[in-house]
């Protein structure tokens, strides 16, 4: 999509933006009878077809929106209008507009043409597709343009990964991806096997993958930039590829949505994407540490105690709680390894969070005050919203062993995500920036492009916003 200031005499295609007070105001300059069918409320589209072309009058709501309100409507635009849309230049009219408003409203044009599997066949990626806008200028639409591209290429890798079957993503195939990926973007890419695994002494890493038919893939990514006194971000993603709880087996009836268990992995995926295209003056060090959570005659067992990386015991009461043993790995061979300013890990981790919030917010547990209120006011401005839980050492007690330092869960039926990030607290070394999110409830669920749940694309503008607004 290309963003251009001029406003040429004729356009056979116009997208034309009203909140409800501004149709209220300048409605009396059209035709009567579409205030029948249009008002401007927050996603109504009136299609208006005459001699010149198709004018789309399109319903933003009130006019106190919020700017991720802009992104919304733009994205379900592009999803519904997709078979109507002609690649020709455009030109849109929204004088009200302020730049970050337009900013959002293309990354939501943008966004909204993803499906499954995805193509660039979108009226909106075709290189005759231009949208005209006069209100900003060229150097402006540019930096726009580059954004939106950027972020939508992020958060569109985020969604295909998600919502590839278990069969299209093993290990090997994803690893060539990251492997393709870092050559691309000029990462530093490291993967250890399980061979190095056992040397380095990923223990509670190798306990998921010893059930695994697939070698481990435990994953470094390094961006990094030529800006001095950069800050240096260490992000983990939970990346279990699929997961059957393994011994601790999962029940049927949803098992297929067990495909989507690397949201955190996915949302650490699509910033990296959008630091490198945008060249963010920041250092990110990722650390993915990939498997499936398999059942064979290797397979970890409840009851087994395991040796984490720092050395700390472990005695598995479920294996279905292998996403906090693979975090402990990665967050401690992070931090005993990089020195870094804040440390943030994402990952889809229990049913707990989902049962709390449903879909509506991811939950936060942090040990730092300027981090939770960073993370909370980004949430709320990009709509990938957070609520902070606590990490009250009273609930310490619920994971002590009798045969090991620790349990990896309780066998209480509450709280199992404070539980989770309790656990996950010993693998920090006392990192003093620690963040954990636990975005079981809003990695996957209901969206417009499908009609079963599916990626929502959660964490990447989350992330990239936080980090690039981050000084």
């Amino acid at each position: 999509m290309k963003l251009i200031n001029k406003k040429n005499k004729n356009y056979t295609q116009v997208f034309h933006l009203f909140t409800e007070e501004e149709w209220m105001r300048t409605s009396k300059n059209f035709n009567k009878n579409i205030a029948t069918f249009f008002t401007g409320k927050k996603h109504e589209v009136f299609v208006n077809a005459h001699e010149e072309g198709i004018t789309y009058f399109i319903g933003l709501g009130k006019s106190t929106l919020q700017n991720f309100e802009l992104q919304q409507v733009a994205l379900k635009f592009s999803q519904t209008q997709k078979e109507k849309l002609h690649t020709v230049p455009t030109l849109l009219l929204a004088d009200f507009l302020n730049e970050k408003q337009f900013e959002e409203f293309v990354k939501g044009l943008l966004i909204g043409t993803y499906h499954y599997p995805f193509e660039k066949n979108h009226p909106f990626w075709n290189t005759k597709f231009e949208l005209h806008f006069e209100n900003l200028s060229q150097k402006k639409l540019d930096h726009i343009e580059q954004k939106a591209e950027a972020l939508s290429n992020g958060q569109i890798a985020c969604q295909e990964w998600m919502n590839k079957p278990a069969n299209l993503k093993k290990p090997d195939i994803f690893s060539l991806y990251l492997k393709n990926l870092a050559k691309k973007y000029e990462l530093k890419y490291t993967v250890f096997n399980r061979k190095k695994c056992e040397e380095l002494g990923l223990g509670a890493y190798l306990a998921v993958n010893q059930g695994s038919a697939h070698d481990a893939a435990f994953t470094i990514l390094e961006y990094k930039t030529t800006v001095k006194n950069a800050k240096t971000f260490g992000l983990v993603g939970k990346c279990v590829l699929f997961d059957t709880g393994g011994i601790s087996l999962k029940p049927f009836t949803n098992m297929h949505y067990m495909k989507s268990d690397m949201g955190g992995a996915t949302a650490v995926l699509g910033t990296l994407i959008y630091a490198a295209e945008m060249n963010l003056p920041v250092n990110i060090i990722a650390v993915l540490p990939i498997t499936d959570n398999a059942i064979s005659e290797k397979a970890l067992l409840p009851s087994d105690v395991i040796t984490a990386y720092n050395g700390k015991t472990i005695e598995v009461m479920d294996t279905d709680a292998e996403g906090r043993l693979i975090l402990a790995d990665g967050l401690s061979y992070l931090v005993k390894n990089y020195k870094t300013d804040f440390l943030i890990d994402l990952a889809t981790l229990t049913g707990s969070a989902v049962r709390m919030f449903g879909d509506t917010c991811g939950a936060m547990f942090s040990n730092n005050e300027e981090l939770k209120t960073l993370l909370i006011k980004t949430g709320d401005h990009t709509n990938q919203r957070l609520w902070n839980l606590p990490l009250w050492d009273v609930w310490k007690d619920d994971i002590q062993s009798d045969v090991a330092d620790l349990k990896n869960m309780s066998l209480k039926p509450i709280g199992d995500c404070i539980i989770a990030a309790k656990f996950l607290e010993h693998f920090t070394e006392n990192h003093p920036k620690w963040a954990h999110l636990d975005i079981a409830g809003v990695a996957f669920g209901n969206v417009g492009y499908a009609k079963e749940k599916a990626a929502t694309g959660y964490g990447v503008q989350l992330l990239s916003d936080l980090i690039e607004n981050y000084h």
